[in-house]
């Protein structure tokens, strides 16, 4: 019987592209499912039904949610390019620091993306300490996994091209900048021109569009 693979998401979700490149880098066809984040379908509140988000894999019938925990299920299952170091000690501390982007990082910068007057300058000198934070564990590398793509870069997704994207949508770009982030902003040039990476990107100008017709105030992270 043939390997079944099937992801349940959205073309513009983050978090959904991290399992789509994930798959791809192992070569793994699947099926992709769109969802309606507005009306979700009753196969993604089956599969699902803790947390009913996107994204969420179906492998033989088997489903796994979250998008860091489907990463490594696909690291683990799928021979290939791996996305996890080897080393046990490797693994933990890329394992800490997709963590660290996921629940720190990320609502930080959806924080300050939206907020206004006063509440974002708070929110950009909490997302720029954060950042620095990150930066540091590039260590001179071209990835945070070395000279490969790793887990932490594919989770760090959202910084790399959705930031810039949101930041032009709520009107502002003081934030990731060269200036500031010469590190970051050199990985962030050489991923988002990874042929893996830039093949599955949704597209700038649809997203862009996307956000500007939402204007969503800094309510809480809605990077599902």
């Amino acid at each position: 019987m043939a390997e079944q693979v099937k992801l349940f998401g959205a073309w513009g979700s983050p978090c959904v592209r991290r399992v789509e490149i994930a798959l791809k880098m192992k070569g793994v066809e699947y099926e992709f499912i769109e969802e309606d984040l507005t009306n979700k379908s009753p196969l993604l509140l089956k599969y699902n039904p803790v947390h009913k988000k996107i994204p969420v894999l179906l492998h033989n019938g088997k489903p796994i949610c979250e998008s860091v925990v489907i990463i490594e299920y696909i690291d683990e299952t799928w021979k290939g390019t791996p996305i996890l170091p080897a080393d046990p000690y490797d693994r933990a501390m890329a394992r800490f620091w997709a963590k660290f982007i996921d629940e720190k990082c990320l609502p930080a910068l959806w924080k300050a993306c939206w907020s206004k007057d006063e509440e974002q300058e708070k929110a950009m000198e909490e997302a720029c300490e954060l950042l620095k934070t990150l930066e540091a564990q590039l260590k001179g590398n071209k990835f945070f996994g070395g000279d490969n793509i790793g887990l932490v870069d594919i989770v760090a997704n959202f910084i790399g091209f959705w930031v810039e994207v949101l930041l032009e949508a709520a009107g502002s770009t003081d934030l990731l900048t060269d200036e500031k982030f010469p590190i970051l902003c050199k990985w962030k040039h050489a991923y988002v021109n990874c042929r893996v990476i830039k093949e599955n990107l949704p597209p700038k100008e649809k997203l862009l569009a996307f956000f500007r017709a939402r204007q969503q105030p800094a309510s809480g992270p809605k990077y599902e």
